[in-house]
């Protein structure tokens, strides 16, 4: 039935993002799992707890594999089922959407799903080598093509067919810079001017260092359970009415269209439908913005706007954190950070605050719709999920 809630969210933990020296994945996680366990004492993590699912793209980071009973064991959830979800960028989107299905089929009344990346503690080429790997690799990675560089052909593209600017782009890293130096956990807690943003080096033109995204270490966590359950363990549940997910080619030059990622708009398609929604309906959203332009792609992918609109929308201030359709409240991957494998639940969690009226010095007020958007790779996996306040 369109609009009944697939699963509930009964509580959210997140690590601090960032560099975090000298700590291992596990114990990220855990950070994240304590949060989740405070906010919602009535969980019993070995009783209550069926199944782990976890979102982790590279062991080879730390060299570590078999993440989901390493995670469950820390986590205190042994003998539970776990398992590793690894979709690139959206790991634990997909892990997410996992958990949604394992509770939605009746097979299991509690899950945790989460995500985790530890990435500084590598060099910068070890840590671009690594996320390469997402994508394809004679046609691409062979050749040297790295993650700015094909989204740097998505930008040109999108400048050239519709008008977009350097500007708008780097407005995106102003919002989201913002919105991150009033969220105690985003890597980075300070405001940018457009000047600066403008102003920094080109990594992959047109885009330059403040249209990319950090290497950042993080982790998230989520308990899911049955929405005729949720009252047992929180008066605040957020319910999970709306889900998609879609692939597409791994290659971006396989694709017809580079302006837009068709896995994205199918996973969108699906999540409205499942929900009984219209993107009219969606109040807040985070939405995967690793690089500036791909924030200005989800907005129409997602449609919030028309194909080509994307750069206006922020440039008349409608997305920001006062505008009439926030986007990224947290800092987005942009500011917040982007420990690759816990960035899709680290949406979820921000859209949990926002939605229970616990985003403090960010919070939006009177929302009761929120949408995540997870991207993998290049594009070849994207997740949306649609949440409403209990």
């Amino acid at each position: 039935m369109k609009g009944k809630p697939l699963a509930s969210i009964a509580s959210a933990g997140l690590s601090k993002f960032g560099r975090r020296d000298g700590l291992y994945a596990r114990e990220l996680f855990l950070e994240a799992v304590n949060e989740a366990v405070e906010r919602c004492p009535n969980v019993d993590l070995r009783k209550d707890v069926q199944a782990l699912f976890v979102g982790h793209m590279g062991e080879s980071y730390e060299h570590q594999g078999h993440t989901g009973p390493t995670l469950a064991d820390w986590a205190g959830l042994l003998p539970a089922p776990a398992v590793r979800v690894e979709a690139a960028c959206a790991s634990s989107g997909v892990a997410l959407r996992l958990g949604i299905l394992a509770i939605a089929s009746g097979l299991f009344n509690v899950v945790m799903v989460g995500g985790v990346e530890k990435m500084t503690h590598r060099t910068t080429a070890e840590a671009v080598e690594f996320l390469a790997m997402a994508s394809d690799f004679p046609f691409e990675q062979w050749h040297g093509v790295t993650f700015p560089g094909l989204f740097a052909l998505m930008a040109t593209a999108h400048m050239n067919k519709y008008g977009t600017t350097e500007e708008q782009m780097a407005l995106v890293a102003v919002k989201n810079h913002r919105n991150g130096s009033l969220n105690p956990k985003a890597h980075f807690q300070r405001e940018v001017t457009l000047e600066e943003a403008l102003a920094s080096r080109v990594v992959a033109w047109p885009l330059k260092l403040y249209d990319c995204c950090p290497i950042s270490d993080g982790a998230g966590c989520l308990i899911l359970t049955k929405p005729e359950l949720a009252k047992r363990f929180t008066d605040e549940p957020v319910h999970i009415v709306g889900s998609g997910q879609a692939s597409d080619s791994i290659g971006v030059y396989e694709r017809e269209e580079f302006t837009s990622l068709a896995a994205a708009k199918e996973a969108a398609r699906q999540a409205y439908e499942t929900a009984g929604l219209s993107p009219k309906d969606v109040q807040i959203a985070e939405v995967h913005d690793c690089f500036t332009i791909a924030e200005i792609i989800a907005y129409e992918d997602l449609g919030f706007c028309k194909p080509g609109e994307g750069g206006r929308l922020v440039e008349e201030g409608i997305t920001a954190l006062n505008g009439s359709m926030p986007v990224n409240t947290s800092g987005g991957l942009k500011a917040k950070g982007h420990p690759v494998g816990a960035t899709g639940v680290a949406q979820a969690y921000e859209i949990c605050l926002q939605l229970t009226g616990q985003a403090g010095r960010r919070q939006v007020e009177g929302v009761n719709v929120g949408l995540t958007h997870n991207v993998g790779g290049s594009g070849a996996t994207a997740v949306v999920n649609i949440y409403k306040r209990g």
